[in-house]
């Protein structure tokens, strides 16, 4: 007669209160780790330092520089495309920071567990 089951059987009282104080652990590491990162400063810049962006963990712009030589009144065009630019690269910077810090912690597991 085949065993049912994955794991030969039932899974032991002890064993499932290690499993939970394990994922209990893990929980309160990822919420330390957001704030972390939260309140970390991520800067970029666009157009050789024209325009720069300082932005937190959590997305929001904290400071935008522009050089006052890259504001030409015929060439607002190429300042909004600096602005984008940098303000995207500040982005990519929180988004790897973020797959960095949380790959390491759930080891390739799927990210954040509902955190993103």
């Amino acid at each position: 007669m085949a065993k049912r089951g994955g794991y030969g059987g039932q899974m032991s009282a002890g064993n499932m209160k290690n499993l939970m104080k394990q994922a209990q652990k893990m929980q309160a590491q990822m919420a330390e780790q957001q704030q972390k990162l939260e309140e970390t400063l991520f800067e970029a810049s666009a157009g050789g330092g024209a325009v720069r962006i300082s932005m937190t963990g959590k997305r929001e712009i904290k400071s935008l520089t522009i050089d006052p030589e890259a504001v030409d009144p015929e060439e607002v065009e190429d300042l909004q495309d600096m602005i984008v630019a940098a303000f995207n690269e500040a982005l990519a910077k929180v988004d790897a920071e973020t797959a960095a810090q949380f790959g390491k912690m759930t080891g390739g597991l799927g990210g954040g567990m509902g955190m993103f």
